[in-house]
């Protein structure tokens, strides 16, 4: 590979969302104790194409020319940080858009980038890989909980080993514009009530933009250990539910696409969190993006080992 060696080789993910687009380079690099993951870029630009998808079932021309306009920038930044490979993944908005496979085409001819629409169960998948990186400790029972604008995709780990993925159409975009179903909420309580059952003490392990961003926000925090406990995210929740947009803005440092969301994340959060008595939520601020990314490291190390 052509930067490998003491300077490691970079990696690239760009996750697609409902609310924003990402892109991630991370450095790897090969030490006697492992691989060391360092983050060399992150970009989040809120392209927000959940909105369209969840009230008109398609991108509008709009917000497709500018995906196209991100691609390309995104492309341009990867050769100038000499990108070893890289993996482009849209989630919920991208699956349910109408016109999203022509967007793609698109993208593929003008950008040069390709990029795959992942289901629910791929995209918790891929969330569990970033075990490779956080999980330090083993033991126990967490549940993974990765909130985004159109899905939430759930894993159970037990003493490390991974028993269940699931993925349900709940997501901070979907529950603004009212079109989550309640049969679909009916079905994540009862699947975490049945789960609950089987893996007592269980606690969370928090993924996606909002959850990092209410940790950050929490006065009463395990800095150490990365967590907070349920009831300082239910303290905080309904301090932020009790407030307009305009005034999370102002009170909290708020973005705009960021102080709208929270709050259904946070309802999110507390829900799971309740049914599963979790005592405490662990966020080691990661993502899909980091995921692909640990996907990609180990494609390649696979492709080394078996050349050797």
């Amino acid at each position: 590979m052509s930067n490998e060696g003491s300077c490691g080789a970079n990696y690239a993910a760009i996750d697609i969302g409902s609310n924003a687009v990402r892109l991630l380079i991370k450095n790897v690099k090969e030490g006697a104790n492992g691989a060391k993951f360092s983050k060399v870029l992150m970009l989040r630009v809120p392209l927000r194409l959940g909105f369209d998808v969840f009230a008109k079932g398609k991108i509008t021309d709009q917000r497709a020319r500018n995906m196209i306009r991100l691609m390309k920038s995104y492309r341009h930044l990867m050769r100038i940080y000499d990108v070893e490979d890289y993996r482009a993944c849209a989630t919920s908005a991208m699956r349910d858009a109408k016109n999203g496979p022509k967007i793609i085409k698109q993208i593929a001819k003008e950008a040069g980038i390709r990029i795959d629409i992942i289901d629910g169960q791929q995209e918790a998948k891929i969330v569990y890989n970033n075990h490779i990186e956080c999980m330090e400790d083993r033991n126990g029972n967490y549940m993974y909980v990765d909130v985004g604008g159109g899905s939430t995709e759930i894993n159970l780990l037990s003493q490390g080993e991974l028993v269940c993925s699931r993925s349900y159409n709940i997501g901070t975009v979907r529950i603004l514009n009212r079109v989550v179903r309640d049969s679909e909420w009916m079905r994540l309580k009862e699947d975490m009530t049945e789960l609950a059952l089987s893996y007592p003490g269980t606690n969370i392990i928090g993924s996606g933009g909002n959850i990092n961003k209410l940790y950050r926000l929490a006065e009463k925090k395990d800095k150490k250990n990365l967590r907070m406990s349920m009831a300082t995210l239910h303290e905080l929740h309904d301090a932020l539910k009790k407030l307009t947009v305009e005034e999370r803005m102002e009170k909290f440092d708020l973005k705009p696409d960021r102080a709208d969301v929270i709050v259904p994340a946070g309802d999110i959060f507390t829900t799971i969190g309740d049914i599963i008595k979790a005592e405490y939520v662990y966020v080691p601020v990661i993502g899909l993006a980091d995921g692909i990314i640990d996907e990609l490291y180990a494609k390649h190390k696979n492709k080394i080992v078996g050349v050797m």
